[in-house]
C-alpha cells in the first residue's frame, strides 16, 4: 500500500490548474490511501462487477475501480486501511488477490506517447486543410499582392505547425546525426525543412510558387504512419517490472520479543519470518515450524499444491495455502528466486530489442541514397543553369518525391490491418514487430498447465463410489479450500449429492479434512495420512472408519481448441514441443494424448529459458505459448510469444500476442496471417521502389515541382494503404 496525497479542492479554477498550486497542495497531510491489487483470476465484466461491489460495500473504502485489461483494482480508502484489510474482501468474493507495489509500477502509469502523437497529428491535419484552401486560391489564378498575402498567411500557419507537429522527426533525426548515423527521419526532416525554406525564399521574392502545402501535407502523412505504428504497440510496461512488483512489500519477522511487521528490504539472511495462510513467501528459505500446502505455480506453473513441512525449502512468490509457517531466510532481496526470474526476463528483453524490423533494414539502404541523389541533383542543376533558385527547387522536389512516406506506411498499414483481422479472431497483437517475427516461426513450444490444459482438476471416477461415500466425501470436501476438494464439491453438487451430517469437521493443514460420522472417524486427504499407502499426485483419498481407502482420481482437462491447434500446426510443417514443470508421467500422458513426440518435464523457469535459447542457437525460430510467471523468461527469450488472457500480468506483458478468448484454435491462423502480412509488407516495399524508379528521374529532370512531388508522394502512400487493406 502506498499513500497518495490528495490536494484540497480550490475555489479558484486558475489556482487549481497551476502547477505551483498543485505543488503546495501536495504538501498537505494524506487524506486517502491508494491500494493497488493484482486480480489474476478475473476474466469478464461479471468478475469486475463482483469485485467492485464487494469492495465498495466495505467500510472505509471510498471507491474501487477494476481494470480488466491489466487485471488490477485501484482502491481509494481511508488512510488507516491497508492491503491486508481489503484482500480478504476480494477473496471472500471468490477471487485471488495480491498487493502490487506502486513504486515498482511507476514506469507503467499512463502512456503519454500515443496521446502526444495524436495531438500532433490533429494539429497537422487542421493546418493542412486551411493551407490547402489558400493554395487552391493561389493555383486558381491569384496574382500579385493577393498571392503574396496568401503565401504569408500559409507561412504563418505552417511554420509553428511544422515546428510542433514535426518535432518527433526532428528529434529522432538529430539523435541519429549526433551518433553519426542515418535513419528514416533524417531525409524526412530534410525534406520538410527544405520545402519550408524554399517556400519562404520564394515568398520573400514574390515568387509564383510556394510549397507550404507540400511541407504540411508531408508532415501530416508521415505522422499518420507514425501513429499507426504506435497503435500496434503495447510496450508501456516491462515484464521484469511486473515480476518485481509481485514482491511482497512487508513481512512478519519473528524475534525474541514476539513478532514485528517490517519492510522486506529490512530482512536479512537467517531471519525467521512467519507466513500466515494465504500469504506469499517474501524470501527464499527453509520451513522451521508448521505444516501446510504450497501453491508453487510461480516457479513450476502447476496449480496443484505440494505438501509443506519443516525442512522443506521454499522460494519467494510461493503462496502458503492452509497453515501458518515459520521460514528461515536463506536469500533475500535481489538474491531471491523472484528477482532472479526478473533478471532472466530483463536479459531476454534486451536480446529481443535488438531485432531489426524490415522498415529499419530498408531505411539503412534508403536514407543515404536519398541524400546523395538530392545533393547530386542540386549540384548538377546549379552547374547547368547557374540559378540557385532552380537548383534548390529541384533538390527539394527530389527529397519530397523520394521521401519515405510510402516506406513509412508500408509496415504500420499492414500491421494495423493484420491486427484488426486477428483481433476479430480473438488475438491481440501487442508488439510492433510481432507479426514479422511470428511469420518466421518454425517451432512451437507449449506450456502444459493453464495453456494446453485448463489448469483446474476434473474428477474422473465419480461413478465408482456409492451415494453414502459421496455424501461423506462432499461434507468433508466442503470444509477445505484445496483445489481437489473444490473440484470434488462441484462434481458432487452437479450430480445432485447432498452432504452427510458430519460433526467435528476440521482441516489439518497439509494433510486433509477429518470429522465424525455415526461415531466413526472419516478422513479425506493425502494417501499417507488416510492410510492408503503411497498415492499418486492427482488423487484425494477417502476412508470411512476402518474400511479401505478409496481414491478420487482427477485429471486436468484440455483447454478448448488445444487438440485442433496442435494438429493444425503439425499439418503446417511446424515442430511442436511440450515443456512443463509437472511430473514426467503427467506430461507424457498429455503429450501422447495430443500426438506431441518431444516433451520435457519438471522444468523450472531457467530450464524453459535455457531450452528456448538452445533451440534458437540451433537455428530454430521459436514461438512460445505459456501463461504463468514461470513461463515469463521463456516467453521473452522466444522469437515470438503468445499468452492467454487468463495468464498472470507478467506473462501477458512479456508476450507479443494475447489470446482474448478461451480457445487455442486461432494460433495456426495467427501464423498464417503473419506470413501473409509479411508478403504484403514486401509488396509495399516493391510498390515504393517502383514508384521511386518512375518518379525520381522526373524530379531530377526538373519536370516535377515540389507540389507535384508532394501529390505523387501522397498517391504512393494511398496505394500502399490500399494494398495493406487486402489483408482484411
Amino acid at each position: 500500500m502506498t499513500a497518495t496525497l490528495r490536494p484540497p479542492a480550490s475555489a479558484c479554477p486558475a489556482c487549481a490548474a497551476a502547477p505551483a498550486a498543485e505543488a503546495l497542495a501536495a504538501q498537505a497531510a494524506p487524506t486517502e490511501a491508494h491500494i493497488v491489487l493484482s486480480l489474476p483470476t478475473i476474466h469478464c465484466a461479471a468478475c469486475m462487477s463482483s469485485v467492485e461491489r464487494a469492495l465498495n460495500a466495505f467500510p472505509g473504502i471510498r471507491s474501487a475501480r477494476v481494470n480488466l485489461t491489466l487485471k488490477r483494482v485501484s482502491i481509494e480508502a481511508a488512510p488507516d486501511l491497508t492491503a491486508a484489510d481489503v484482500i480478504p474482501v476480494v477473496e471472500g468474493a471468490g477471487y485471488e488477490a495480491h498487493e502490487l507495489d506502486n513504486s515498482a509500477l511507476s514506469a507503467t502509469a499512463t502512456d503519454k506517447a500515443g496521446r502526444d502523437l495524436l495531438m500532433r497529428l490533429a494539429v497537422a491535419g487542421f493546418a493542412s486543410m486551411n493551407v490547402m484552401l489558400l493554395s487552391v486560391a493561389v493555383w486558381s489564378g491569384a496574382e500579385g499582392p493577393t498571392r503574396d498575402l496568401f503565401h504569408w498567411i500559409s507561412a504563418a500557419i505552417v511554420l509553428p505547425t511544422v515546428a510542433f507537429s514535426g518535432m518527433p522527426f526532428f528529434r529522432n533525426a538529430w539523435t541519429a546525426l549526433s551518433a553519426r548515423r542515418l535513419n528514416m527521419d533524417v531525409p524526412i526532416s530534410l525534406a520538410i525543412l527544405l520545402a519550408v525554406g524554399t517556400s519562404l525564399w520564394e515568398t520573400s521574392l514574390s515568387g509564383e510558387h510556394a510549397y507550404f502545402d507540400a511541407a504540411i501535407t508531408l508532415t501530416f502523412f508521415l505522422l499518420t504512419g507514425r501513429y499507426l505504428d504506435h497503435r500496434t504497440r503495447s510496450v508501456a510496461r516491462s515484464a521484469a517490472e511486473e515480476l518485481a512488483a509481485l514482491e511482497v512489500p512487508r513481512a512478519w519477522r519473528v524475534t525474541d520479543d514476539g513478532e514485528e511487521q517490517v519492510s522486506v528490504s529490512a530482512l536479512a539472511v537467517g531471519d525467521l519470518i512467519r507466513v500466515r495462510p494465504g500469504g506469499r513467501m517474501p524470501v527464499d528459505g527453509e520451513i522451521t515450524q508448521g505444516t501446510s500446502e504450497l501453491d508453487r505455480s510461480l516457479l513450476t506453473g502447476e496449480t496443484l499444491p505440494v505438501f509443506a513441512e519443516p525442512g522443506r525449502t521454499v522460494s519467494a512468490g510461493e503462496v502458503n495455502l492452509t497453515g501458518p509457517l515459520v521460514v528461515r531466510a536463506s536469500a533475500v532481496g535481489r538474491d531471491s528466486s523472484l528477482h532472479r526470474m526478473a533478471d532472466l526476463v530483463a536479459v531476454a528483453e534486451s536480446g529481443r530489442s535488438r531485432y531489426t524490423s524490415l522498415a529499419d533494414r530498408a531505411a539503412k539502404l534508403y536514407a543515404p541514397g536519398v541524400h546523395i541523389l538530392s545533393a547530386l541533383a542540386f549540384l548538377g542543376w546549379l552547374a547547368f543553369t547557374g540559378d540557385l533558385r532552380v537548383a534548390l527547387n529541384i533538390a527539394a522536389a527530389v527529397l519530397i518525391i523520394t521521401c519515405p512516406c510510402a516506406l513509412g506506411l508500408a509496415v504500420p498499414a499492414v500491421t494495423t490491418a493484420a491486427s484488426g483481422r486477428l483481433f476479430k479472431r480473438g488475438l491481440l497483437i501487442k508488439d510492433s514487430t510481432a507479426l514479422e517475427r511470428l511469420a518466421q516461426v518454425d517451432t512451437v513450444v507449449f506450456d502444459k498447465t493453464g495453456t494446453l490444459t485448463a489448469g483446474t482438476p476434473e474428477l474422473t471416477n465419480l461413478g465408482d463410489f456409492s451415494r453414502r461415500d459421496l455424501e461423506i466425501a462432499l461434507a468433508l470436501a466442503e470444509g477445505s479450500s484445496h483445489p481437489l476438494s473444490q473440484s470434488l464439491t462441484a462434481a458432487a453438487r452437479d450430480a445432485g449429492i447432498k452432504p452427510a451430517a458430519i460433526t467435528n469437521v476440521m482441516e489439518i493443514p497439509g494433510h486433509g479434512t477429518q470429522g465424525t460420522w455415526h461415531g466413526e472417524d472419516v478422513r479425506l486427504g493425502r494417501a499417507a495420512w488416510v492410510g492408503a499407502g503411497p498415492g499418486i499426485q492427482t488423487a484425494a483419498w477417502l476412508r470411512v472408519g476402518d474400511g479401505p481407502a478409496q481414491g478420487f482420481l482427477f485429471t486436468d482437462r484440455l483447454r478448448e481448441g488445444a487438440d485442433t491447434a496442435v494438429s493444425a500446426l503439425q499439418a503446417a510443417g511446424l515442430k511442436v514441443i511440450l515443456i512443463s514443470g509437472d511430473t514426467p508421467l503427467a506430461v507424457e500422458a498429455l503429450a501422447g494424448r495430443l500426438g506431441i513426440t518431444q516433451w520435457m518435464a519438471e522444468a523450472l523457469p531457467q530450464d524453459k529459458s535455457a531450452r528456448i535459447e538452445k533451440l534458437t542457437q540451433s537455428g530454430a525460430h521459436v514461438l512460445m505459448v505459456g501463461d504463468g510467471l514461470n513461463d515469463t523468461a521463456a516467453l521473452t527469450a522466444a522469437h515470438a510469444s503468445i499468452s492467454p488472457a487468463s495468464a498472470l500480468d507478467a506473462a501477458r506483458v512479456a508476450s507479443d500476442i494475447v489470446l482474448l478468448g478461451g480457445t487455442l484454435a486461432p494460433i495456426p491462423d495467427a501464423i498464417s496471417t503473419a506470413r501473409k502480412a509479411t508478403r504484403r509488407i514486401r509488396e509495399n516495399f516493391t510498390i515504393a521502389t517502383w514508384y521511386n524508379v518512375i518518379a525520381v528521374p522526373l524530379a531530377v529532370a526538373g519536370l516535377c515541382s515540389p507540389l507535384i512531388a508532394a501529390l505523387a508522394m501522397s498517391a504512393s502512400s494511398i496505394t500502399v494503404s490500399l494494398n495493406a487493406l487486402r489483408l482484411r
